[in-house]
């Protein structure tokens, strides 16, 4: 069984700051890739952001690279997504998903396996 849980959304102004985490359950966390992806009403979902079992491996969108960063911390299982210089276009609901290790990191979505259930984020004007 597995279960992932984010948090940390909320509303922001445009230009600040906000971190999102998303806590692991059910697998060994070590042995896991995370992404993170978001995916507003009515379009398809965006690659975001992922990172390797040993975070030696990190991918980043074009859209969020040099505002927002990913990290981890196997020791709590949870993966981390510290976005700053929000912008408005940045309002969605962001999610977490988990692929094993072994297979590698990507920025495809359909290659994880498993997904929370979302945490919103608005960045207001």
């Amino acid at each position: 069984q597995v279960q992932l849980v984010e948090s940390g959304g909320g509303l922001v102004q445009a230009g600040g700051s906000l971190r999102l985490s998303c806590a692991a359950s059910g697998r060994t966390f070590s042995s896991i890739n995370m992404g993170w992806f978001r995916q507003a009403p009515g379009k398809e979902r965006e690659f975001v952001a992922a990172i390797s079992a040993t975070s030696v491996t990190i991918y980043y969108a074009t859209s969020v690279k040099g505002r927002f960063t990913i990290s981890r911390d196997n020791a709590k299982n949870t993966v981390y997504l510290q976005m700053n210089s929000l912008k408005s276009e940045d309002t969605t609901v962001y999610y977490c998903a988990e692929r094993p290790a072994r297979i590698g990191v990507t920025r495809s979505g359909a290659e994880y396996d498993y997904w929370g259930q979302g945490t919103q984020l608005t960045v207001s004007s």
